[in-house]
């Protein structure tokens, strides 16, 4: 049968975002936590070179690490008029002519080969009476013995697709600021799509613990992000994760975003692109990246349970999922370059009663290291006032240096400071009308999630202006 063994975890976001596509799109799969089972651990290591890279799926046969969205449609035949799979063969002359028309109208569709598994030439007979005809094609559940280019024409409604609906604003993010800013529009009576590469909730997704949130003593990103989202489609916002913007264009008085999932258009936009995991730049981190280099503690820590971690970092990141670690890793080392934390005090004066941890102050990251098999083995530091170097050992390592903004895509369209953050004036608006920026990618901001809100109903007050 067509299966899909899925390989994940309920923390890590892009299996959020993978389970959630296909679960919309009626699409059944297996799906095996690797948190659960040591067997598919070591099976995701072994597909991915001995990187633990989740989501890793596994269709019929064939693996796919980590894949988009529209790899998945593609991949799986995934369409806005239903899923196509077609059974057939490479020598078939109507199987070739239908597998060109699909691609030559941009019809996702699986294809399976009906000689290389016989559950497939099963199917195919039981589908035509006992008859092995192909192409067989199943069209939103139902099936088609070869049909002719006319009748996918009309099953598919090829040639017939309606005008492309132009939103009010499209909010490309789904991080704190841009569920805000979507939240505040729809409440002004303005429709609103938000667009996500990943999954929703953005970086707070993967805090553990949030503290300094209004209203909650304690609560994880996880659930404070969701409960946004939630209320943003409350109030009738749409929200789409998996899309990647890849351009922005200006024509008239409507933007035109190129993203892998398509063309989308709207009258505003809101820029809240966040901002990703700086690295430190330094021998074999690209190497073992995923293999022993991790920048997500929420993410990958429990993979080292009961080991010993190396924590890069002194500011607030470093601190709060140091602690974390420490309360189920037998040690948390943890290294900061300067003589004092950034971190608040809050944090700083937790560390002496939390027996695991070891600190290294004014050391300065030089070289990862590496064991006689390649794998990661622990860290180089030089201290910056005598120059010395040693070596600390550990099983992993975790890095919080700071944050980058993802704005590497709307380079040249709207105006960026020399580090690559977006100039706004005002109510986040930025140099080009009607675009208006919130959140990590903006000048100025702050990295909490409090002040993302906050960037969020700025930049929809920003757009209540535009429209008035």
């Amino acid at each position: 049968m067509n299966t899909i063994e899925f390989y994940g975890a309920d923390w890590c976001p892009d299996c959020q975002r993978a389970k959630a596509y296909l679960k919309e799109n009626d699409v059944d799969f297996n799906f095996i936590d690797v948190d659960l089972d040591k067997d598919a651990t070591a099976r995701v290591e072994s597909i991915n070179k001995g990187k633990r890279i989740i989501p890793t799926l596994i269709i019929n046969g064939k693996s796919f690490t980590n894949p988009d969205n529209a790899i998945l449609a593609s991949t799986l035949g995934i369409n806005k008029q239903g899923r196509v799979i077609l059974y057939g063969a490479n020598w078939c002359p109507d199987c070739q002519r239908a597998k060109s028309y699909l691609q030559d109208n941009g019809i996702n569709f699986q294809f399976i080969e009906v000689d290389k598994h016989d559950w497939a030439t099963q199917l195919v007979e039981q589908t035509n009476n006992g008859k092995r005809i192909i192409p067989t094609l199943f069209i939103d559940g139902k099936s088609y013995t070869n049909p002719d280019n006319a009748v996918l024409k009309d099953v598919l409604a090829i040639g017939n697709e309606a005008e492309q609906k132009v939103y009010d604003s499209i909010v490309v993010g789904a991080g704190a600021a841009g569920l805000t800013a979507s939240i505040y529009i729809q409440r002004d009576r303005f429709n609103s799509l938000i667009l996500e590469k990943k999954n929703v909730g953005g970086n707070a997704f993967l805090t553990e613990k949030i503290e300094n949130y209004p209203g909650f003593t304690t609560i994880s990103g996880s659930e404070l992000t969701q409960r946004m989202a939630e209320q943003a489609k409350t109030y009738g916002a749409k929200i789409e994760t998996g899309v990647t913007v890849q351009s922005i264009k200006k024509e008239g008085e409507t933007f035109t975003l190129g993203t892998n999932m398509g063309d989308y258009s709207s009258k505003t936009v809101v820029l809240a692109l966040g901002s990703t995991y700086r690295k430190l730049g330094i021998e074999n981190e690209e190497d073992l990246i995923g293999a022993g280099i991790h920048f997500c503690a929420t993410c990958d820590g429990a993979f080292y349970r009961d080991r010993e971690v190396i924590v890069v970092g002194g500011g607030n990141s470093a601190l709060e999922e140091g602690i974390f670690l420490a309360s189920f890793c037998k040690k948390v080392i943890i290294v900061n370059r300067g003589n004092t934390f950034s971190a608040s005090e809050t944090y700083v004066e937790k560390l002496p009663s939390i027996k695991n941890i070891e600190v290294h102050m004014n050391k300065e990251s030089v070289a990862f290291l590496k064991d006689e098999n390649d794998n990661f083995k622990g860290l180089k530091v030089k201290d910056k006032s005598t120059n010395e170097e040693n070596e600390l050992y550990a099983d992993g390592s975790f890095i919080f240096i700071g944050l980058i903004p993802n704005t590497a895509d709307v380079k040249g369209f709207i105006d960026l400071n020399k580090r690559g953050f977006i100039t706004t004036t005002g109510l986040g608006e930025t140099n080009v009308r009607g675009v208006f920026a919130a959140g990590d990618c903006r000048e100025g901001a702050i990295a909490q999630v409090a002040a993302a809100t906050g960037e969020g109903v700025l930049a929809s007050y920003g757009i209540r202006q535009f429209f008035k």
